[in-house]
This record gives C-alpha cells, structure tokens and sequence, in this order.
C-alpha cells in the first residue's frame, strides 16, 4: 500500500505543531535558566552562621567493665625473611 500525498500532508499538519510546542518550551527552559536571575532571600538569612552545638565527651564509657577486660596488642616483630620480588610487574 504506497503512501499518497494527502496521507504526507496530514502528518505534516500533526508535526509542525508538536514541533513548535516542543521549541516553545526548550525555548522558555533555557530564558528561564540563563537569562532570569532569582532574587536572593533577606540577606539576614543568607549570611546566617550555622548553629553549633557544644560536644559533650562522656568519660565514663571507658570505665565500662567491657573496655577494661581488653588487653593492648603486643608489638609485632618484623619481618624476616625475603621482601618481595625485583620486579613485581612480571609474570610468574
């Protein structure tokens, strides 16, 4: 089944539209994202310093039975032995 001129012609009234809809709206996404500029807030708030909170350390965590049964590592010697190859790049 060929397609005629007139089926050519109706598509074409359904497209030209749709195309400028869709250019109308790149259109005011772009003005909107480059040309227009928002108005900063009250500047009282922008400059406003965030709120710090005092820290408060509880020392008597440590003193948990938990923490006092832990014993402390003993140093480890070093290593004896051969470090390494040469050249660790090459293959086995």
């Amino acid at each position: 089944m060929a397609i005629t001129f007139l089926e050519q012609r109706k598509r074409l009234q359904y497209l030209f539209p749709i195309f400028g809809v869709v250019i109308l709206i790149t259109v005011f996404v772009l003005w909107k994202g480059f040309f227009v500029k928002e108005k900063p807030e009250l500047i009282e708030e922008v400059i406003k310093p965030p709120l710090v909170k005092k820290v408060e350390i509880d020392f008597e965590t440590l003193k948990s039975p938990g923490l006092e049964e832990l014993q402390l590592f003993e140093k480890v010697p070093p290593y004896e032995g051969e470090l390494g190859r040469k050249n660790p790049f090459i293959s086995y």
